[in-house]
C-alpha cells in the first residue's frame, strides 16, 4: 500500500485522472498496469492503472469523483493497494437469456471493463424498451468480436 499527494489532472473532455509516481507502481510488483483500490477523500473503488504518454495513471470518472466530492484541480491525498480480489461483472437477466454458447464465450473472454462497458447501460436503463436495444446493441458487439 503507498499514500501519496497529488493534483486531480484534467483531460479532454470530461475525464480526469491520477498522475501515479513510477516508483508507487514499482512498489507494487505486478508490472506496468496493476489492478489496484484507489482511496481518495474516504472513497475507494477498484481501477487499473494505465500507461498514457509514458505516465502511469488512473482514471477518475464523473462518477468517482461525485462520490468522493472531488474536482479537477483539487489537491488530493491517494492511497494505492495491490487489488487481488477477483474482478467480477453482473451479467443482467436479459443479456444473460439473450446470450448463446458463441456470444457467452466472447464475453467470458472480455476483460472486466469491457464486460462492464456492456453490462452497465442494460442496468441503468428505465424501460424494458431501453433495455431490449442495449441488449440487442450489446449481442451485436459480442458477434462483431467473434468474426
Amino acid at each position: 500500500m503507498a499514500t501519496f499527494h497529488t493534483t486531480l489532472k484534467p483531460g479532454k473532455g470530461t475525464t480526469t485522472g491520477i498522475e501515479v509516481p513510477a516508483e508507487v507502481v514499482e512498489s507494487l510488483g505486478r508490472g506496468k498496469r496493476p489492478p489496484v483500490r484507489v482511496t481518495v477523500n474516504g472513497y475507494t473503488y477498484s481501477n487499473t492503472v494505465a500507461v498514457m504518454n509514458g505516465t502511469y495513471m488512473v482514471s477518475v470518472s464523473a462518477q468517482v469523483r461525485a462520490d468522493a466530492g472531488v474536482a479537477a484541480g483539487d489537491t488530493l491525498e491517494v492511497t494505492l493497494e495491490l487489488d487481488t480480489s477477483p474482478r467480477e461483472v453482473v451479467i443482467p437477466p436479459e443479456l444473460d437469456a439473450a446470450m448463446g454458447a458463441e456470444t457467452r464465450k466472447v464475453f467470458e473472454g472480455l476483460s472486466a471493463s469491457r464486460k462492464k462497458q456492456l453490462t452497465l447501460p442494460i442496468s441503468d436503463a428505465r424501460t424494458a424498451e431501453t433495455k431490449q436495444r442495449r441488449v440487442a446493441k450489446a449481442i451485436e458487439s459480442l458477434r462483431a468480436a467473434n468474426p
